[in-house]
């Protein structure tokens, strides 16, 4: 039988994804992957972020990385660009990055628990001044 729900959506989305450290997406970002907070508190000043990374609403996601879409950003001009999603957790971001490849951005990806593992591994943050794209 199939499993279904929540924690089964993350459980699938775990298996089909590389999800990478705090470093490993640090890494990834100097060599010209997308971070892109889907935080919603991310989208008011005040919060903390990272820097760098843009701000994508979560339910405009798709929308906004789609290569086709004329409502797309600017850097989202391939099926093969590389994206690092992260939220708060990580649980939100891995969701969504499952999506994303499921609609063709086979190269979609999360950082494993989110922001907080971020800060938590003493890497820069910084406040304000997000770029909010959505």
């Amino acid at each position: 039988m199939k499993e279904v729900g929540s924690e089964a959506a993350l459980r699938n989305a775990h298996c089909e994804l590389d999800g990478l450290t705090p470093k490993q997406a640090l890494a990834e970002q100097a060599n010209g992957a997308l971070l892109i907070d889907v935080r919603l508190e991310a989208h008011s000043a005040g919060i903390a972020g990272i820097p760098g990374a843009i701000v994508i609403d979560l339910m405009l996601l798709s929308l906004r990385l789609d290569p086709t879409s004329e409502h797309r950003i600017p850097e989202a001009d391939s099926w093969d660009s590389r994206y690092v999603l992260f939220c708060e957790h990580g649980q939100s971001s891995q969701l969504a990055a499952s999506e994303l490849r499921k609609r063709g951005l086979h190269r979609a990806t999360h950082m494993t628990g989110g922001f907080e593992a971020w800060a938590g591994a003493g890497l820069t943050t910084v406040h304000g001044s997000a770029d909010v794209r959505s």
